[in-house]
């Protein structure tokens, strides 16, 4: 749906202005859908982007500051989605034996399970652009690359 009804504004200043605004309301929304598909499972965004994150690097243990680094909202308090994901028996933390200030945090055989669900169900959260051709896809993906320069 165009972005002037979703959001009843009919004048933008410009056309940049409109992308940015465009941009921020589909993140949101995008978001939202896939809030709305992690819920089913008691995750938030966050959480699950550190599971993936700690999926990637497994059999590898991580630290926070590697989560931080590659996390898709900086904004995040890593340490307290850790911690959270922890008492959900999702990762273990412990402490590093080289570092003792570091902690060792690592992805569990449970967390390793939900994601493997979740990679099973990302179809029903994937749907969202199965209109779209691959080419036009490819051209979102690259046209946002050049945005972050």
């Amino acid at each position: 749906m165009k972005l002037e009804l979703e959001i009843k504004q009919s004048k933008f200043k410009d056309e940049y202005h409109k992308l940015g605004v465009n941009i921020i309301y589909t993140s949101n929304w995008m978001g939202a859908q896939h809030s709305r598909h992690l819920k089913e499972f008691d995750l938030s965004l966050e959480q699950f982007n550190i599971l993936r994150i700690l999926r990637g690097q497994y059999p590898n243990p991580s630290t926070v500051n590697l989560l931080i680094d590659r996390m898709l909202n900086k904004m995040s308090n890593a340490s307290r989605l850790v911690e959270k994901l922890r008492r959900k028996g999702l990762l273990e933390r412990k402490t590093n034996k080289e570092d003792r200030r570091a902690c060792d945090i690592l992805i569990t055989k449970k967390g390793l399970a939900l994601l493997k669900t979740l990679d099973q169900t990302e179809k029903k959260w994937i749907k969202m652009f199965s209109h779209l051709s691959e080419p036009n896809v490819k051209k979102v993906n690259d046209v946002l690359d050049k945005l972050r320069k």
